[in-house]
């Protein structure tokens, strides 16, 4: 493999022409679509093509082969959710505000998947395919690192090394806690999150509380 090759399930180079971008976009939208429409399984890459209205060749110049279009969507997606988290955490200034932002966190997360339901497809295909899985580990460790370093600026009563586990079984019990809701019926969904958002705030405050 030359240097100039894609990894299997990476996107090639990104173009830098303005046609160029424009194709991949168009060709990214249509994916979306058809994900959200048919579930990332029954897509093909020439369905995806001919929604885009662009060759099969050329489709492959960009992404060569499907889990390369899901993975750059998956990462556009978890770019937006870390920027919502970017943005609630930065608001915290003491403990009782970050117990609130942690819920606040939950909401606009379950939201996501709400408003854009071809997160959840995308996400159930990162977690089918072994080539794509380090996305959501990748994902996970930037949520940790961006409550770790909350907890530490507003001077928590804790080590490093106390932080740092607490916030890695913070944002993993999130994730799990909003992925199990997404499957479920909204009233459940609503009871289970709630469930959720009380027993993390009440932990915390506790845990690391004057």
């Amino acid at each position: 493999m030359t240097m100039t090759q894609a990894l299997p399930s990476q996107p090639r180079k990104m173009p830098t022409q303005q046609r160029s971008r424009e194709r991949v976009e168009r060709i990214l939208a249509v994916a979306t679509d058809l994900i959200a429409e048919r579930g990332s399984d029954a897509v093909r890459m020439s369905d995806i093509a001919e929604g885009a209205g662009v060759s099969i060749g050329s489709l492959y110049q960009y992404f060569p082969d499907k889990s390369a279009v899901i993975r750059t969507l998956a990462e556009r997606s978890n770019e937006m959710a870390l920027a919502c988290v970017e943005r609630i955490m930065g608001q915290v200034q003491d403990l009782p505000g970050l117990a609130q932002a942690l819920q606040q966190v939950v909401d606009e997360y379950y939201g996501m998947f709400q408003d854009y339901p071809v997160t959840r497809d995308i996400w159930f295909a990162t977690q089918a395919d072994k080539a794509l899985r380090n996305i959501d580990a990748e994902d996970t460790a930037a949520h940790v690192a961006q409550f770790e370093g909350v907890m530490l600026r507003i001077g928590v009563p804790a080590g490093k090394t106390e932080v740092k586990s607490y916030a890695l079984l913070a944002m993993n019990l999130l994730a799990a806690a909003v992925r199990m809701a997404i499957v479920l019926p909204a009233d459940e969904a609503a009871r289970v999150l709630e469930g959720f958002k009380t027993m993390a705030a009440r932990d915390l405050l506790a845990r690391f509380g004057a």
